[in-house]
């Protein structure tokens, strides 16, 4: 009887753990030799991410890396400098945070009502800039991050059109796996529900749980948002403390100074950029700017 209720024991932390820390490996052995920027992507970390969201499947997992690195070098977001997408930021409809949640993770704060351009093609890329930005900025250990959804002002007219919303979500969820820890749309108006009901769809179950709908008189949300947030740092606009600014012309030159960190960071010999004036068409000048440590 007592070797029976041991082996009825369930596993514990530190065996679930090590069965994972397999499964990494596993992973590793069945992708083959991986290379340059291919081996750089590929940490345990990443690794563990596509296992998690293909729920431990090894083929599953393995066909997901795979289809993640095909398309990372067709697209090459690696590469793609703010110079080159600083007109779709002019606005502020997405940038990143100078703070972090409770977790230390990136937030992203978007805000639909301020959409400026009309190219899909310039939605995503500048979305997906920002994604690898803020993936860059995670402190280490930290593989997630926040996004906060600002709908003061929203309007369908401004809002980016259902099969743009399509392609980030299919980018997000197949080749960023587990980077959203939770989204946060701050009172949204009645007319988003109905964009809402037509892309709910395209979202997997993993990403749906994350979204979170959050209303000013609604206490669950509002307690909710406060888990991962500081009052103090979080905006007004999304019931905090501080105030919401954005400074294209001070954003630029944060974001030129980490397209060094992500030169270094994938091994790229490449002149820094500083955007003198942070506008459309704007002059671009060699400069030199300091080199801070990559978080990995």
């Amino acid at each position: 009887m007592y070797l029976l209720r041991r082996q009825s024991q369930k596993p514990t932390p530190e065996d679930d753990s090590a069965q994972k820390d397999a499964k990494v490996k596993e992973l590793r052995a069945a992708l083959g030799p991986l290379s340059g920027r291919n081996l750089k992507y590929c940490t345990d970390g990443c690794l563990r991410r596509y296992l998690e969201a293909r729920s431990w499947n090894l083929e599953k997992a393995k066909k997901m890396v795979e289809e993640t690195l095909k398309w990372r070098a067709a697209y090459k977001p690696e590469e793609t400098r703010w110079h080159e997408i600083a007109h779709e930021g002019e606005t502020g409809k997405v940038f990143r945070a100078k703070f972090h949640d409770r977790l230390g993770r990136s937030v992203l704060i978007m805000r639909p009502a301020q959409q400026n351009t009309n190219s899909p093609e310039g939605n995503i890329r500048h979305l997906v800039y920002l994604i690898e930005n803020g993936i860059l900025n995670l402190p280490e250990g930290q593989e997630q991050m926040s996004w906060l959804v600002d709908f003061t002002g929203f309007s369908i007219n401004t809002n980016v059109t259902v099969k743009t919303a399509r392609d980030i979500i299919n980018i997000l969820q197949n080749h960023y796996p587990e980077r959203l820890a939770v989204a946060f749309l701050y009172n949204p108006p009645r007319i988003f529900q109905a964009f809402w009901k037509a892309v709910k769809y395209f979202l997997d179950a993993k990403t749906f749980q994350k979204v979170k709908f959050v209303y000013p008189k609604g206490k669950e949300s509002v307690e909710l948002m406060k888990t991962f947030f500081d009052a103090e740092n979080l905006p007004s606009e999304f019931g905090g403390q501080a105030t919401l600014k954005y400074n294209h012309e001070e954003f630029s030159r944060m974001m030129a100074e980490d397209d060094v960190k992500t030169a270094k960071f994938w091994g790229f010999d490449e002149k820094p950029f500083h955007i003198t004036n942070g506008h459309s068409g704007a002059e671009v000048a060699p400069e030199p700017l300091p080199v801070a440590p990559v978080a990995s």
